[in-house]
């Protein structure tokens, strides 16, 4: 039939603001059967997966969420492309998700959807929440008032989702569009439009939404491909923002007084009450600082167990591998490179997991919103608005998608100086290190038992108070300017989706994973293979003077070895910070990813214990001392290792990002330098400062 020719292969777009449920909408819709690559020509995720309507097969995109078409933003410019058919062919259809709780802010992108005259569904999420507040709305008065289907559904609980296809199938089949017109200052947008480029195709009811899009969106933006035509036709239009945007508001507020959507009082003042304390700037922020120090001292606390359990397993298939191969090289290269490289670095999983799912409990339950509301004084004291907390606070995880986050900043100054601290907040790679040092040098029932936690909570706070620092010296130097006003939609409070939030944990531990079976690998093996040769024999080698015949033959080939010659050759710049040239050589691998640091000290530990029973790593690091007998790893030293580690740009992988976000390497160049300047100065001063002090 040709309805099914229509729909097989169609491409159907999911749209909706940040907070909605949309990934969670997705994931049904598709069985969370996902592939994620890049929108052409941008580095702009791209996730598709598989739509079944009827006994066809079409292709659900998820884009970008945005809180509108009209702004200058990558995120908002790529779901305008992908809506309009700018940059290839137009979608078949639209499901334009909205938070039934907060219409008054989503319903203006829909409007702004169904003004491009395509196929749009409106997905009503969260119904069971104005179910259980015994609320109610009109959909079919709603979807008259939009010209458009609304169907009412529950994305969490998977309410309303096989109506949601039917109605979605029924619609590209019948390639239905509203009808509903827009006579908003239509004599200047059309004045735009004659200047829209022919590329864009701008005919029929996409014309004038076109040309509101460029009178909102152009001017102080990034878009190097607009032509001088275009905006000038801009310019010379002048249309008031308000002009174009106070209207739809408007219109929006009579609709909802007819639907009965808003929110009860009593309910409104509940969720008050709790924002009052939240957002509060001083119990707020000591809130905030309490849950972190309860979270990170769970990373130590409940982690350990699990901890020990790989640890065991580790060493028990090293000690297998070790007994099953004769001796030589193979052996050599599996159980002191591959098992005892790798495996230091798996060892730190429980940690990962327990950090990724608290941070997505407290992202789906609303929580860490108010979070960027709180931190918006403190960042426009900087330079920067609170939006750029969100980057920053995604550094938690992973430096790499909190710079990618930056594309929601409508400002290129804002989005550069994000970029250039961002790298600073202590993220995942992090914690093996911090992990591993604090158990080696800090006795777990110090202070009631929780040193070891507040010392990790000491280490995030230390690398945001230098974040803060950084920009507000980058923003009145290199990259000078205000801090733009914030503007931000408060979710309401819910109970986190489990399924979802351990969904999105186990797609980042897997990442995880993957990097420890691929670049930690590759790195550990590099390391293995620079500390084990050039091979030295003891007994003929002119090194094995008198005073080094106590010296394990393992020792000496590590000092001798290349990777020992290159961590002699850096022993003199880093032994004013207290590292010895075994640390050298963690740091010379931790340039390539931070996590293996770790990996190349169980190489290191590895090779000199051959000829002992395995132990975990941290006991290793606990046991080394100087040849006076004095311990290697004091917590001083390992105080000023940290602070190395949360200062310098370790990840070669960030430096490419910055450099693809960026389009030069001069941006990644400058952050390189000015980090791995600050960590070896604020190192020095952390050590040195600690001797006068007689902490030494």
């Amino acid at each position: 039939m040709i309805e099914t020719e229509v729909m097989a292969g169609a491409e159907v777009l999911l749209l909706g603001n940040p907070n909605t449920g949309k990934t969670t909408l997705f994931n049904r819709l598709t069985g969370g059967n996902e592939k994620v690559g890049n929108y052409p020509g941008v580095t702009v995720d791209r996730h598709v997966g598989r739509l079944a309507l009827g006994s066809v097969q079409a292709t659900l995109v998820d884009l970008p969420g945005t809180y509108s078409l009209s702004g200058e933003s990558l995120d908002e410019r790529v779901s305008l492309d992908a809506l309009a058919g700018i940059s290839g062919a137009s979608p078949a259809g639209v499901v334009v998700v909205v938070d039934a709780n907060q219409l008054e802010r989503n319903l203006y992108l829909a409007l702004q959807v169904v003004d491009l005259g395509l196929p749009t569904v409106i997905a009503l999420n969260f119904a069971d929440e104005l179910r259980a507040a015994a609320r109610e709305i009109d959909t079919d008065a709603l979807a008259r008032a939009l010209d458009a289907p609304v169907v009412s559904v529950s994305a969490r609980h998977a309410e309303g989702i096989d109506r949601l296809r039917a109605v979605i199938e029924e619609t590209i089949a019948n390639g239905r569009v509203s009808t509903r017109p827009w006579t908003v200052d239509e004599p200047r947008l059309e004045a735009i439009a004659d200047h829209l480029p022919a590329a864009w195709a701008p005919t029929g009811a996409r014309r004038l939404a076109l040309a509101r899009w460029a009178a909102l969106s152009l001017g102080d933006d990034a878009f190097g491909d607009i032509s001088a035509e275009l905006r000038a036709a801009v310019r010379t239009a002048a249309i008031p923002d308000e002009d174009l945007i106070v209207p739809r508001y408007a219109w929006i507020e009579r609709t909802l007084d007819t639907l009965r959507a808003r929110p009860s009082r009593s309910e409104r003042r509940r969720s008050d009450r709790v924002d009052r304390l939240l957002l509060h700037p001083v119990l707020g922020l000591v809130i905030f600082l309490g849950l972190m120090t309860v979270l990170f001292q769970a990373l130590f606390t409940w982690a350990d167990p699990m901890i020990g359990v790989i640890e065991t397993a580790i060493a028990a298939v090293g000690e297998f591998v070790a007994r099953s191969l004769p001796v030589g090289v193979v052996r050599d290269f599996l159980v002191e490179g591959v098992i005892a490289g790798v495996g230091a670095v798996v060892v730190f999983l429980p940690q990962i997991v327990l950090l990724f799912l608290a941070l997505g409990l407290l992202e789906d339950s609303g929580y860490m919103s108010r979070i960027v509301a709180l931190m918006d004084r403190a960042m426009k004291s900087v330079g920067l608005e609170g939006r750029a907390f969100v980057p920053m606070l995604s550094g938690l995880a992973c430096a790499i998608p909190a710079i990618m986050a930056t594309r929601t900043m409508e400002r290129h100054r804002d989005r550069l100086l994000t970029m250039m601290v961002v790298p600073l907040m202590t993220c995942a790679a992090r914690l093996p290190v911090y992990g591993l040092l604090i158990a080696a040098t800090i006795p777990p029932e110090r202070f009631g038992g929780f040193a070891q936690g507040g010392l990790l909570v000491a280490m995030y706070l230390f690398g945001i108070v230098v974040a803060f620092a950084a920009t507000f010296v980058l923003g009145k130097t290199v990259l000078k300017g205000e801090a733009s006003k914030l503007v931000i939609e408060m979710p309401p409070y819910r109970i986190p989706h489990l399924a979802t939030v351990v969904r999105r944990t186990w797609s980042k531990c897997a990442a995880f994973l993957k990097d420890a079976g691929t670049v930690i690998l590759v790195c550990t093996i590099a390391m293995w293979v620079l500390l084990s040769y050039p091979k030295v024999d003891p007994a003929n080698s002119a090194a094995a003077t008198q005073a080094d015949a106590e010296v394990q033959a393992a020792s000496l080939q590590i000092t001798n070895s290349f990777a020992g010659r290159l961590g002699h050759g850096m022993e003199p710049v880093i032994e004013p910070l207290g590292f010895d040239w075994r640390v050298g050589i963690g740091l010379l691998g931790a340039f390539a990813a931070r996590e293996v640091f770790v990996s190349t000290m169980g190489v290191v530990y590895g090779i000199e214990g051959a000829d002992e029973e395995p132990e975990p790593l941290r006991q290793s690091l606990a046991r080394a001392r100087w040849p006076d007998g004095r311990p290697v790893y004091t917590p001083l030293v390992c105080l000023s290792l940290m602070v190395f580690f949360a200062l310098a740009c370790q990840c070669m992988s960030t430096l490419a990002v910055v450099k693809r976000e960026t389009g030069t390497w001069r941006w990644p160049a400058f952050l390189f330098t000015y980090m791995t300047v600050l960590a070896w100065v604020m190192s020095f001063l952390v050590y040195q400062g600690g001797r006068l002090l007689g902490l030494a």
